[in-house]
């Protein structure tokens, strides 16, 4: 049975529009997204189909090209799409933390920086900095890792912290295991970089860790 037949309620486009898109499934939004099926699926059913395949939606957003392609219903134009899609999500939630008269609310924080730095397949290290009433100057990814850690150079943060003449800023950097929890090594880098940034007058307010779910920080943990 084709989606136009089906009951107006049960739709995804009209579910959506009559209560928002929180209201739908992964497998519903992925078929607003795809448009249109196969021969033999629906858009939901091959919806549902490409989330058991790939298993997850994040696994699904965060496949590469030749990955994504391989599975039905998929290609080039879609990717490029969904990439579009993301990269826009990503750029909206700057503009709106760099709108706001300072960091009033801490969860835009962390959604920002989870949208940043989560899908990364490797470790990397960046830096919010914020002027003097907290408002965002910029947002950088200052060094690339491996898999399990990232060499930082805490020259090379107060270069660029001077160089966007921030009064504060922002630690973070991923775990791509997932895993939140604070390393020893982490610890002790914070010291050193609080230690460092004190040395220009630049506040270092706190260092969040990305990976699954909540992202940790560590002044709410007392380690800033």
């Amino acid at each position: 049975m084709s989606i136009r037949d089906w009951p107006a309620a049960e739709r995804p486009r009209e579910k959506l529009l009559d209560l928002g898109a929180a209201s739908l499934s992964d497998a519903e939004l992925l078929a607003i997204f795809l448009r249109t099926g196969v021969t033999g699926k629906s858009a939901v059913d091959l919806a549902r189909h490409l989330l058991k395949q790939f298993g997850s939606l994040r696994a699904l957003l965060e496949a590469d090209l030749k990955t994504f392609s391989l599975e039905l219903g998929l290609g080039s134009a879609k990717f490029a799409q969904l990439q579009a899609v993301m990269e826009m999500s990503r750029r909206h939630m700057a503009e709106r933390l760099k709108r706001d008269a300072g960091l009033q609310n801490p969860q835009d924080v962390r959604e920002y920086l989870k949208a940043m730095l989560r899908h990364e397949p490797h470790e990397v290290f960046a830096c919010l900095f914020l002027d003097t009433k907290h408002r965002v100057l910029a947002f950088e990814i200052l060094f690339h890792g491996s898999i399990r850690s990232t060499e930082v150079h805490p020259r090379q943060v107060v270069k660029r912290a001077l160089a966007h003449n921030a009064s504060a800023l922002i630690l973070c950097h991923n775990h791509p295991s997932g895993v939140p929890d604070p390393s020893p090594a982490d610890e002790r880098l914070t010291k050193l970089l609080k230690a460092s940034l004190a040395m220009i007058d630049v506040e270092v307010l706190d260092h969040f860790i990305i990976g699954d779910g909540e992202p940790f920080s560590m002044a709410e943990a007392g380690l800033v």
